[in-house]
């Protein structure tokens, strides 16, 4: 069973935080959720690098403020900035020493880029890899639901309005009747071509859990964020991005760019996939972060001593 612990933040909001591996290991993978989900989002990752890895990497997860069982908070803090300074706290408390890998799904990856854009000498004196899943760096510019642009705008119009409402609801939950009548229009936002329906149960549980504020509050901030110029700086890390072809909401031009600002990026596409990757693809997701984080034990540490052997 993972260790269960929480990190607390300077404004009282306490973070949610559940790790496996030695608490000394040189690497440390940090997985980082979307919006509305929670840390559960990733069980097939950490399954699958706790086995293949071993004690040579520690990996952790978090739920974001406001989402999972970490606590709510001021609306005034649901943005990506604040969420950046989250993380910068979260690699303090959880890893301390050693490299770090950040691995994001959507608004984890943003997060991922607001960090490294507000605490840049932070970022680059931890962080030793990237991997971004089904996320962007220029907001809501190639959102459009797989629909037609008009329509799109009109989409977007109504779920802003939408958004700036329930921002305005508190630490109130969806009420999960409701979350059990809109599944199939889940399954249709966030879904590709195959769906397990334990998978959608387990979104649908995630949303129920994110408190009302959050799920309006950060809409904003996520459609107006613009960070390929941060991600450029970040080349020399090792890096992957993945995105479904059939993503509604971050589609492959989204990981295209990523991957032109980032020239040594793995760039994967999953046919026939959506939004949640790594539960519809998780072969090819698990691949991919284990490709970094080996390539990452397989670098000198920055103090000069030997990685540990994989596996050890």
């Amino acid at each position: 069973m993972p260790e269960q612990s929480e990190v607390h933040l300077p404004d009282g909001v306490r973070l949610h935080v559940e790790a496996s591996g030695p608490a000394d290991a040189e690497v440390t993978a940090i997985l980082l959720h979307g919006w509305t989900l929670d840390g559960r989002s990733w069980h097939r990752q950490r399954a699958a690098l706790d086995e293949a890895l071993g004690s040579a990497v520690r990996v952790v997860a978090y739920d974001a403020r406001g989402h999972g069982r970490s606590s709510c908070m001021p609306l005034r803090t649901a943005t990506l900035a604040q969420l950046g300074d989250d993380l910068a706290a979260v690699v303090d408390a959880v890893a301390p020493t050693g490299r770090v890998v950040l691995i994001g799904h959507s608004m984890g990856g943003m997060t991922i880029m607001e960090y490294a854009h507000r605490h840049a000498a932070h970022f680059t004196e931890r962080v030793a890899g990237l991997a971004f899943v089904s996320t962007t760096a220029e907001g809501h510019t190639h959102t459009v639901y797989g629909l037609s642009p008009r329509i799109a705008r009109l989409i977007r119009l109504a779920e802003t309005t939408g958004a700036g409402v329930l921002a305005r609801c508190g630490s109130w939950r969806p009420p999960r009747a409701l979350l059990r009548a809109l599944r199939p229009s889940i399954r249709w936002l966030l879904f590709g071509d195959r769906c397990d329906p334990a998978d959608i149960r387990l979104v649908t549980s995630a949303v129920a859990r994110a408190s009302l504020r959050s799920i309006g509050g950060f809409r904003a901030s996520i459609g107006a964020q613009h960070r390929l110029e941060t991600l450029a700086d970040l080349a020399h890390l090792p890096a992957a991005a993945l995105v479904g072809d059939r993503d509604r909401l971050t589609p492959p031009p989204c990981a295209e760019s990523i991957a032109a600002a980032l020239p040594a990026t793995e760039l994967t596409v999953c046919p026939g996939a959506g939004h949640m990757l790594m539960m519809e693809r998780p072969d090819e997701v698990n691949a991919a972060l284990l490709g970094v984080l080996r390539e990452v034990l397989g670098r000198p540490a920055r103090d000069g001593r030997s990685a540990p052997a994989l596996g050890a």
